[in-house]
């Protein structure tokens, strides 16, 4: 016969029963917090970038390719059409100035300038035998006028006599006309010789002035010639670098080809290129950054060119140091043009997390987790971002990108 439980024991049942309960459930929730620990969102510092805020100086700055070039180059071209005799240098190589670079083929110039040479002896023979001509002329017209003004004497006498017998009644009226007629054609007889004289002055002294302007022109062509063949020898214009010559010897050059160009030592700038989009934010005198192998050059845009080839704008930049070891011609650089420069604000060190201005999410790194949170980007130079909200200085900001994660708001970290 069946007897009825004890109060104590019913008692004790109770709590072992409330006593497994609890343990189950503190068993399933360990298992669950197991299991999300296990699948949950995490990153390891190991593949994630942290950069710590912190107060500092920021340039917000306009990235822009660059080219290193000299600031004095000069070009050498050929003075004529014709082919290279002889190369003397070798581009890449210091030369001095006046030092000479290549020969070319001179035989035309030389040529023409015999031509010339010709041609500059008959007109000053010319000269010599138009003066030669002219004195003969002169000399034969004074021998005339000399006997026209004894022939005009004579006649003079007759006259005069003829004018004494007339009045006695010697002469008749007819000889008395004759003798006055041959007064007045020698006279005219002489004064056509005398203005003979100055119409053969005048017409010898033209011709010999176009001689002489003739002389003159051929004498502008020879110093011509003689220039290009001069240039025939091509030489450095200034000591530097010859960082082009045409050398093979034999190859054609056509009149104003350029055969040689030197490029002045130890003294550049830099030709840059931005897209046209940034053209209202460049103004001449801007602070600028040149960047290449980790090593920096300061610098300002000198000019902007006007025009516009492709959706590009290119500028000159002046360096500070423009003869830095780190220069080299046709060295590609990296331009960062500082539009706006700030003090004294929080900056980080920039990342894929940070993508231009204005709020945006960022992971705050504190007690092994990384809680999503909103910050406010200013400036950015490319290496450092501005913070000016939503962060403060010795937090630690994960840089690197986590769109992976987007929909999450906390995340574990493990080192």
């Amino acid at each position: 016969m069946d007897q009825p439980l004890s109060r104590q024991t019913l008692v004790r049942r109770t709590r072992l029963r409330l006593l497994t309960g609890l343990a189950l459930a503190l068993a399933c929730g360990a298992a669950a917090w197991s299991i999300n620990h296990a699948l949950g969102p995490s990153v390891s510092l190991s593949e994630v970038m942290v950069a710590e805020v912190r107060r500092g100086s920021i340039a917000n700055t306009i990235n822009a390719s660059g080219l290193v070039i000299p600031v004095h180059e000069e070009v050498v071209s050929s003075p004529i059409q014709t082919r290279v005799a002889k190369v003397i240098a070798r581009p890449g190589q210091a030369v001095a100035a006046g030092e000479l670079l290549l020969e070319l083929d001179d035989r035309e110039i030389r040529l023409a300038i015999d031509a010339l040479t010709e041609q500059l002896a008959q007109e000053e023979n010319r000269i010599v035998g138009l003066g030669a001509e002219m004195e003969q002329k002169r000399r034969q017209a004074v021998g005339a006028i000399e006997l026209l003004e004894l022939d005009l004497k004579s006649a003079q006498v007759r006259r005069d006599r003829n004018e004494i017998l007339r009045k006695s009644g010697l002469v008749t009226g007819d000889d008395m006309l004759t003798s006055e007629l041959n007064v007045q054609r020698v006279g005219i007889q002489l004064r056509q010789q005398r203005q003979l004289i100055d119409d053969t002055r005048r017409t010898t002294g033209s011709a010999i002035e176009g001689a002489r302007l003739q002389k003159n022109i051929l004498q502008k062509q020879m110093a011509q010639q003689q220039r290009q063949l001069d240039q025939a020898k091509v030489r450095a214009p200034f000591a530097g670098m010859l960082t082009s010559l045409m050398s093979e010897e034999g190859a054609s050059v056509a009149a104003g080809q350029m055969v040689a160009r030197v490029s002045e030592l130890n003294n550049y700038r830099v030709e840059a290129s931005i897209s046209d989009f940034h053209a209202r934010s460049l103004v001449p005198g801007q602070k600028v950054q040149v960047e290449h192998g980790g090593q920096q050059l300061a610098g300002r845009v000198q000019t902007i060119l006007p025009e516009i080839q492709n959706g590009t704008v290119k500028l000159l930049v002046a360096l500070d140091k423009p003869d830095h070891a780190l220069l080299r011609n046709k060295l590609r650089v990296e331009v960062n043009i500082v539009t706006e420069q700030r003090d004294g604000t929080l900056v980080i060190d920039g990342g894929p997390a940070f993508n231009g201005r204005g709020a945006q999410a960022a992971w705050v790194v504190k007690d092994g987790m990384a809680r999503k949170t909103t910050v406010t980007l200013g400036a950015g130079d490319g290496k450092a971002v501005e913070i000016l909200a939503g962060a403060r200085v010795g937090d630690r900001l994960i840089i690197s990108d986590l769109t992976r994660v987007k929909e999450f708001d906390a995340l574990r970290v493990s080192p």
